[in-house]
């Protein structure tokens, strides 16, 4: 049985804004980051993290699809499994407002596992495959996926 999307509150810093008067675009990039090591936590369990395990970003892909202003409330950043390799998965990310239908961004990262003491990319383990098993959903849906499907 597959689990529910989890879902990550982030806060938004004043600190975030750009001249423009919304949420810089760089900062998309450490939302997500910040959603992804809480949700390995929970995830993976406290014991046995896979940011301890070795994973890197090896793709993020965004589309932007509204401003963000800022908001002493925290955004909302739903994630879920939407590929999985032997050595590499994908995170699905759907950024949006808190308790709100306003969505600001689509993203996909794609994460390679690897072993850090040997300086290369390794296999996922049988705890690492199961638990990204469980949260595997169709991909979000991006601009650069609907240019692929009419080539």
């Amino acid at each position: 049985m597959s689990e529910p999307n989890t879902v990550i509150e982030v806060p938004i810093r004043w600190s975030d804004m750009d001249a423009y008067g919304h949420v810089n675009n760089v900062q998309y990039l450490r939302y997500l980051e910040e959603a992804r090591v809480y949700a390995f936590q929970e995830w993976f369990g406290q014991d046995r993290s896979l940011l301890e395990e070795g994973v890197l970003v090896a793709r993020t892909e965004i589309d932007y699809l509204a401003q963000m202003p800022f908001s002493y409330q925290p955004c909302a950043i739903e994630m879920w499994c939407s590929e999985l390799k032997a050595a590499s998965f994908d995170i699905a990310y759907v950024v949006r407002q808190r308790g709100g239908d306003v969505v600001y961004a689509h993203a996909e990262s794609t994460l390679v596992t690897y072993d850090l003491a040997e300086q290369r990319p390794r296999r996922l383990g049988e705890h690492e495959t199961r638990a990204l098993r469980a949260l595997l959903r169709d991909p979000v849906r991006l601009r650069s996926h609907r240019r692929e499907r009419r080539a």
